[in-house]
C-alpha cells in the first residue's frame, strides 16, 4: 500500500468529495457552489500554507487555456446557430420525417453525432430539440421516442474529436500540461468503433425501450377562421369603445379592423366607439369566436359570406390558410418577451394557436396572462403562405413547414467557412487549438456573423464558474500529492492484473462518477489520476487519458452528469428511470467496446 497522504491532501480530498456531493444534489446554483469551492481553497491554503501551492494561482484559472478554448468554441457555435448555418440539414430531416420516419430517425442520430464532433454538444441539443418535437408530432411519433436517442447520439459524437465537448477540451488541456499532447483526430478511430455500436443501439433498440408520453400538441388540423362580428343595437358593443369591448373578452379577442358602412374602414384603436351596424373583422378558433359572439351579443358571419349568419347549417370556413410550427431561437425578437396574441397577429399576420414548452403536460394557451416566451418554445401558428414566407425571410425565427424551406441567412456560408478553418488549423497543427478558436471568434465578428453584444449571450456563467472550480480542485489534488496517492492505490488494488484490465476498471470508475456528478468536474479530476496511474505502471499515458475522456463523456444512465440530459428530461417528460432503461445498456455496450478498442489501438 502507498504511504498515507498528508493533512493538506486529506483536506483537499474531503473538500472534493463535498463539492461533488453538492454539485450532484444541487443545493444551490452551480455558479454559487463553484464560487464557494474556489473561496474555500483560497482561504485554506492562505491560512495553512503548503509548499508549491500559492492561493493566488487559483484565480489564474479564469485565464486557463482550456477555459479560454471552451468559451471561444461556444462563441463560434453560437455564430453557427445565429446565422442558420446548420438549418439546411434540418430542412432535409424535416422533409424525411413526413415520409420515412424510421429512416429520418437514423439520419438524425448519425447526422447529429457527426456534427457534434465539431460543434459543442449542449447548444446542438438546444437547437435540435424543438425541431424534433415538431417533426415527430407531424409524423405521429411521440417526441419521447426520439429526444433521448438524439441527445445521447450528440454525446457519443462529442467523444470523437478534441473539440466535441467542453469535457474533452478540459481533459486535453490538462493532459497537455502533464506532457501528453493529443491532436484533434488522434482518438477518432476507436471512438468511431464504439460510437457506431452505440448509435445502432439508439436507432434500433432504444425507441422500443422508452415509454410513450402524451404529445404536447395533438391537434394539428387547421382551426383558425376569418370571421365578422355584426354589432346591433341590442349588443354589448353598441355605444362602447373597442377597448371596453376587448376587456369584455379579457383582452383575448383580436380585432383586425372595423367596417362602418360600405366605404369606411377604421383602424382597431382602443378609443374607436362602436355603433349598431359596425362589423368587426376577427380571426380565431371556432370555440372562441362563438364565445365572443355570446359575450358581445353580436352576430357571427364568415368573412366570405356576409349574408348568412354562422349556424349548424352554415359552419365556419377558411381558405388559403396554412399551419406551421415556429421555433423561438436565442437572440430573436421574441426571446424573453411576453406573448401578446393580438400584437403577434398585427406584426406577423399570424395567429398563435398553441405553445409547446418542455415539461408542459399539453399545449399552453398562448393567451395566458403574463406568459413569456423563451428560446426553444414551439408555437403552432396559422396564417397565409405569404405571411409564413415573410416570417421565414426575417431569419430571426425558425419556421418549420413541409412546404417552406427553413431560413438560412446570407452569412451562413461565412460561419461554416470559419468553423472549417478552425478545425483545419487545429487538426493540422498549424495553430494550437485555443489560438485557432480565438481566431474563429475574430472571424465571426469581422464577417458580422456575430455582433459584440451577442458575445455575453453565447457564454454561460455556470459553465465558466464550474470549470474554474474544477481546475482549482484538480491543481490542489495534484500539488498536495492526493492524485499520486489515488493512482498508487488503484494500481495496488489491481494486484498485477493486465494493463488492459486496469484501463477498463479505471473507465468503469470514471463512468460511475460521470453519472453522479457534472462531467466537467469528473474529467478535470480523473485526467491527472489516469496519467499518474500510467506512469506508475510504466506504460504510455495517452491511452489512459483517452480512456478517461471517453468515460467522462459517458453520462448516459442518469440526467445528472450532463446538462443536455436535464434539458431532455424536461422536454420529453422523462423520468429518472427512463435514462437508466436506455442509458445502462448503452453504457455497458460502449464500455465493453472501448475496453477492447483502446488497448488494441495503442498496442497495450
Amino acid at each position: 500500500m502507498p504511504p498515507a497522504p498528508d493533512l493538506h491532501a486529506l483536506a483537499v480530498v474531503v473538500l472534493t468529495v463535498g463539492a461533488l456531493y453538492a454539485f450532484a444534489r444541487e443545493f444551490a446554483r452551480t455558479e454559487a457552489t463553484s464560487l464557494g469551492v474556489l473561496l474555500l481553497l483560497v482561504i485554506m491554503f492562505y491560512v495553512f500554507p503548503h509548499e508549491g501551492v500559492a492561493p493566488a494561482t487559483f484565480f489564474a484559472n479564469f485565464g486557463h487555456s482550456a477555459l479560454v478554448t471552451v468559451c471561444a468554441l461556444l462563441v463560434v457555435c453560437f455564430g453557427l446557430e445565429r446565422t442558420g448555418a446548420l438549418q439546411p440539414l434540418v430542412t432535409s430531416l424535416a422533409r424525411t420525417w413526413t415520409t420515412r420516419p424510421r429512416l429520418a430517425l437514423g439520419l438524425t442520430l448519425f447526422g447529429s453525432a457527426l456534427a457534434s464532433g465539431f460543434t459543442n454538444d449542449t447548444p446542438q441539443i438546444v437547437m435540435l430539440m424543438p425541431v424534433l418535437v415538431a417533426c415527430s408530432l407531424r409524423a405521429g411519433i411521440p417526441p419521447s421516442a426520439v429526444l433521448m436517442p438524439m441527445g445521447m447520439s450528440v454525446a457519443i459524437g462529442a467523444i470523437a474529436t478534441t473539440i466535441g465537448s467542453g469535457t474533452t477540451i478540459l481533459a486535453v488541456g490538462i493532459a497537455y500540461e502533464f506532457g501528453v499532447e493529443l491532436k484533434m483526430f488522434d482518438f477518432t478511430i476507436p471512438a468511431a468503433g464504439g460510437g457506431l455500436l452505440g448509435l445502432l443501439f439508439l436507432w434500433l433498440v432504444a425507441p422500443r425501450l422508452l415509454p410513450k408520453r402524451q404529445a404536447p400538441m395533438q391537434d394539428t388540423s387547421p382551426r383558425v377562421f376569418d370571421a365578422v362580428l355584426h354589432v346591433n343595437e341590442a349588443s354589448f358593443a353598441h355605444g362602447r369603445t373597442l377597448g371596453e369591448v376587448r376587456a369584455r373578452t379579457q383582452g383575448r379577442m383580436s380585432v383586425q379592423g372595423v367596417q362602418r358602412g360600405p366605404d369606411l374602414t377604421l383602424g382597431p384603436g382602443p378609443d374607436v366607439r362602436l355603433h349598431a351596424g359596425d362589423r368587426l373583422a376577427v380571426r380565431d378558433t371556432p370555440d372562441r369566436l362563438k364565445e365572443f359572439e355570446q359575450a358581445l351579443g353580436a352576430t357571427l358571419f364568415n368573412a366570405s359570406d356576409l349574408d348568412r349568419p354562422v349556424s349548424e347549417a352554415v359552419p365556419l370556413s377558411t381558405e388559403g390558410q396554412q399551419l406551421a410550427e415556429v421555433v423561438i431561437t436565442r437572440g430573436s425578437a421574441l426571446d424573453h418577451r411576453p406573448l401578446d396574441p393580438a400584437e403577434f397577429l398585427r406584426v406577423y399576420r399570424l395567429l398563435p394557436l398553441a405553445i409547446h414548452r418542455g415539461g408542459a403536460e399539453g399545449g399552453i394557451d398562448p393567451s395566458a396572462a403574463g406568459f413569456t416566451l423563451r428560446a426553444g418554445d414551439v408555437l403552432l401558428v396559422q396564417g397565409t403562405r405569404r405571411a409564413l414566407r415573410d416570417l421565414r425571410a426575417s431569419g430571426s425565427i425558425l419556421v418549420l413547414d413541409g412546404q417552406i424551406d427553413l431560413p438560412q441567412t446570407e452569412r451562413a456560408a461565412w460561419a461554416i467557412g470559419i468553423l472549417a478553418l478552425v478545425v483545419l488549423a487545429a487538426s493540422t497543427g498549424l495553430l494550437p487549438l485555443q489560438l485557432a478558436a480565438l481566431c474563429g471568434v475574430g472571424g465571426m465578428l469581422l464577417t458580422r456573423c456575430l455582433r459584440w453584444n451577442d458575445l455575453p449571450e453565447a457564454l454561460s456563467l455556470p459553465v465558466i464558474m464550474l470549470i474554474v472550480a474544477s481546475l482549482s480542485l484538480g491543481e490542489a489534488l495534484t500539488a498536495t500529492g492526493a492524485v499520486d496517492y489515488t493512482a498508487a492505490l488503484l494500481v495496488a488494488a489491481a494486484g498485477g492484473l493486465p494493463v488492459g484490465v486496469m484501463l477498463s476498471g479505471l473507465m468503469l470508475v470514471i463512468i460511475v462518477l460521470a453519472n453522479l456528478v457534472e462531467k466537467h468536474t469528473v474529467a478535470v479530476i480523473a485526467t491527472p489520476i489516469a496519467i499518474r496511474m500510467a506512469h506508475q505502471l510504466g506504460v504510455p499515458a495517452e491511452p489512459f487519458v483517452v480512456a478517461a475522456i471517453f468515460a467522462a463523456n459517458m453520462s448516459f444512465a442518469t440526467p445528472i452528469g450532463f446538462q443536455g440530459n436535464m434539458l431532455l428530461m424536461t422536454a420529453g417528460g422523462y423520468r429518472f428511470a427512463d435514462f437508466m432503461r436506455v442509458g445502462v445498456p448503452l453504457t455497458l455496450i460502449m464500455w465493453l467496446a472501448f475496453s477492447f478498442l483502446i488497448p488494441a489501438w495503442y498496442g497495450l
